[in-house]
């Protein structure tokens, strides 16, 4: 049987990229993301096949939604209290404006997401 309680605090922490820390639970059908990143954290373009929910519990972050190269961007500002809904396969960047802190949700769960491929 998989563990059914986790505390953030006992998880391990990575950094895939500068001034961004990230605790992950990772299930069967879904994954959560425990995101910490300071002011000026740049999370470069990148897509994913999973779906993804960015739930922002506090800060102010920007999100660039589309890809320059084809022309077509639309920047979003996501505050504390903010949910994001980000469809599968959707070009993606992102800048932290003050320190924030986010609840990724993913589906499909996988061990890599597009931050950890640059």
């Amino acid at each position: 049987m998989h563990k059914l309680l986790h505390r953030w605090n006992d998880l391990p922490v990575d950094s895939p990229i500068p001034k961004l820390k990230r605790r992950r639970v990772i299930g069967e059908q879904a994954m959560i993301s425990h995101i910490h990143l300071q002011t000026g954290c740049q999370v470069p373009l990148h897509q994913h096949e999973n779906e993804q929910f960015a739930v922002v519990i506090s800060g102010l972050i920007e999100f660039e939604l589309g890809d320059p190269k084809a022309g077509s961007t639309t920047t979003v500002s996501v505050h504390g209290g903010d949910i994001l809904h980000l469809p599968s396969n959707l070009p993606h960047s992102a800048r932290a404006i003050q320190d924030t802190v986010i609840l990724d949700v993913f589906s499909p769960p996988s061990e890599t997401t597009g931050i950890d491929d640059n």
